[in-house]
């Protein structure tokens, strides 16, 4: 008797725990919904390439990265009002905006904060520019967003990939564009404009591995910068090469030049070398990248303006 009572015991905690499951389940389904009508129309706060996202660290990042150039404009995602506006020793210069649709989104590490709290602003305003400040070992903003409002246990973060759809470390992305827009080739070229970032094509990562004059596989990769130039009285296509750090022949070839005249007033198109850059992977130092990328521990934290030895996964570091 007592075997059969155990048994039916049994049964009933089996059957309660699949019911709150299946409870638990329908819940985050229908929220995943609710979340995804509520942002229909949110854009992409900044130009640059996802580098970490929600969930990693053991659970502990509650956003996601986007990485850039210092000082990219920061732009609110949507309209709303500004909760906090203020400087932490971990976010940062950070900014908190409470949206209509009751959710709360947090932009930290910025170099600098546009507007103050109570202040109301429009979708893309710009509202800081992209920093380094806090807890924060690169330049990147740090996304969040949250469900009724931000607390410091962080209990109602959501993953901001409900918000804009799906989204992969490399990914590159241009502020203001809609959620579930392609990238496209201008997209691609807009940046690759940008100094501390290198994107080869839509949708390829920053951890593909590319080698070296040794042959050792490493995650270095050459970055490219396009610029204008004016032609001042005096200079020829030598002294522009060297400035650039480039060759007579590329600008000949890159401006469709015959011979070696050139005229004060002309304008040529000069694709230089704008340094390499690095992502560091899991189980990276500042020693193994110095000896991958043949530089110093020292030189990387100058170039990188890092204050101690302290790196990140998915972190992108300049190299020289």
């Amino acid at each position: 008797m007592q075997d059969y009572i155990k048994r039916l015991l049994i049964a009933g905690i089996m059957a309660l725990c699949i019911s709150l499951l299946f409870l638990g389940g329908k819940h985050s389904q229908a929220e995943m919904l609710d979340i995804t009508k509520l942002t229909s129309d949110w854009v992409w706060p900044a130009d640059g390439v996802i580098t970490d996202l929600y969930g990693t660290r053991h659970g502990h990042h509650k956003g996601i990265d986007i990485a850039g150039e210092s000082r990219t404009p920061i732009h609110s995602v949507d309209k709303g009002v500004v909760t906090k506006s203020y400087f932490s020793g971990s976010y940062g210069h950070v900014v908190f905006i409470k949206h209509d649709n009751n959710l709360e989104t947090v932009y930290a590490h910025l170099n600098k904060r546009n507007v103050i709290e109570g202040q109301v602003v429009n979708q893309g305003d710009v509202i800081g520019l992209m920093g380094n400040t806090g807890d924060s070992s690169g330049v990147h903003l740090h996304f969040e967003v949250h469900k009724d409002n931000w607390t410091y246990e962080k209990e109602n973060a959501i993953d901001p990939v409900l918000a804009f759809g799906e989204a992969a470390v490399g990914q590159p992305i241009v502020a203001m564009e809609k959620k579930g827009n392609e990238v496209t080739v201008e997209t691609v070229a807009k940046l690759r404009m940008m100094d501390n970032i290198d994107i080869r094509k839509q949708g390829e990562s920053l951890h593909s591995e590319h080698e070296n004059k040794d042959g050792e596989s490493t995650d270095a990769v050459e970055q490219q910068s396009i610029d204008k130039h004016t032609v001042q009285k005096g200079e020829t296509l030598w002294s522009i090469a060297e400035k650039y750090h480039t060759t007579v022949d590329k600008i000949k070839k890159e401006n469709n030049i015959s011979n070696n005249h050139i005229s004060a007033g002309d304008i040529l198109i000069i694709k230089s070398s704008a340094g390499r850059s690095y992502v560091v992977s899991s189980g990276d130092t500042l020693i193994s990248i110095a000896r991958k990328t043949n530089t110093s521990v020292e030189k990387l934290k100058a170039l990188n303006n890092l204050a101690s030895d302290t790196i990140q996964p998915q972190q992108i570091l300049i190299t020289r």
